[in-house]
């Protein structure tokens, strides 16, 4: 198991200290999904939302909130960021808009919280803008998909599709 590297010798919680450590590039991509009801996706799709074109203010908000995540995550390092994105699948099956960002530094540590931050923000986001008409709306699924720098190596999530690829 791994040895968990947040707190101080008194117990209480520390930024862990990454000064020694190589400069590797790093990326992170996670996912989540936002369920709604099929009226509001189909509204989405057409671009009836009156607070405007709802994927487009999402993805800049994704983005920023991955510039920010240091100032929201109390130990998370603020770190400089090489590229971020976000992108959209609509599920009209499902009814469900599937969230993907990827995050992108080269650095002494990972990203994977400012992509997860993206993620949530981007639903966060949907849901402020569709909230008049649908208040059931769902966020969830929220997960590391894969990670690739750094000391411990790669990681792709068992049962993703980006695993069947690997193999």
């Amino acid at each position: 198991m791994a040895k968990l590297t947040h707190f101080n010798e008194e117990g209480r919680a520390k930024m862990v200290e990454v000064g020694h450590k190589l400069n590797t590039q790093r990326e992170a991509v996670c996912e989540g999904t936002i369920t709604m009801k099929p009226e509001t996706l189909k509204r989405i799709i057409d671009h009836e939302i009156k607070k405007g074109d709802v994927l487009a203010v999402a993805q800049v908000a994704g983005i920023m909130a991955a510039k920010r995540t240091s100032g929201l995550i109390p130990m998370c390092h603020n770190i400089f960021l090489s590229g971020a994105d976000v992108a959209f699948k609509i599920d009209e099956d499902s009814s469900k808009i599937i969230i993907t960002a990827i995050v992108k530094s080269t650095g002494k540590t990972g990203v994977e919280m400012e992509a997860l931050t993206a993620v949530s923000v981007a639903g966060l986001t949907i849901y402020d803008m569709c909230k008049a008409i649908d208040k059931e709306m769902v966020i969830s699924d929220i997960c590391l998909l894969k990670k690739s720098g750094g000391k411990s190596g790669d990681y792709v999530r068992p049962g993703t599709e980006e695993e069947q690829e690997v193999i």
